[in-house]
């Protein structure tokens, strides 16, 4: 298996891990000292136990949909939603990989909203949204 692919599938492991609640699985992908940046709260977790920690005392019910993984060598982006509690996220994950792990991730959140009726002579329907 090529380094792509072989990161491809780690990246892949993560989110079903996500998914499943593995706990353990979803954060072996981090590097011990990695950091996780949230940008839209301005709050940076610096090493995979503080990450492990702050995503472990989620209050709501979460559950992982990825849409899309792009990514070569180093830099990989998943886009996803995240369902809290029934109401859906839209995420984008930036990870840079060191060594097979990540050594930093920047993760973005959106909720969804309306098209405007104005544009809808212009768009058509994401499939599958």
């Amino acid at each position: 298996m090529d380094h792509d692919a072989r990161t491809r599938a780690g990246i892949e492991q993560h989110w079903a891990a996500s998914e499943r609640g593995d706990i353990d699985t979803e954060h072996a992908i981090y590097a011990t000292d990695a950091i996780l940046d949230y940008p839209q709260s301005g709050e940076r977790f610096r090493g995979r136990s503080r990450i492990q920690a702050q995503r472990g005392g989620h209050p709501a019910e979460r559950h992982f949909t990825v849409l899309r993984i792009s990514g070569a060598d180093d830099l990989w982006v998943s886009e996803c939603i995240i369902t809290y509690d029934g109401a859906p996220t839209y995420t984008v994950s930036i990870m840079e990989f060191g060594d097979r792990l990540v050594t930093h991730e920047t993760q973005y959140f959106a909720d969804p909203f309306p098209a405007p009726a104005a544009r809808s002579a212009l768009a058509e329907p994401i499939p599958d949204s």
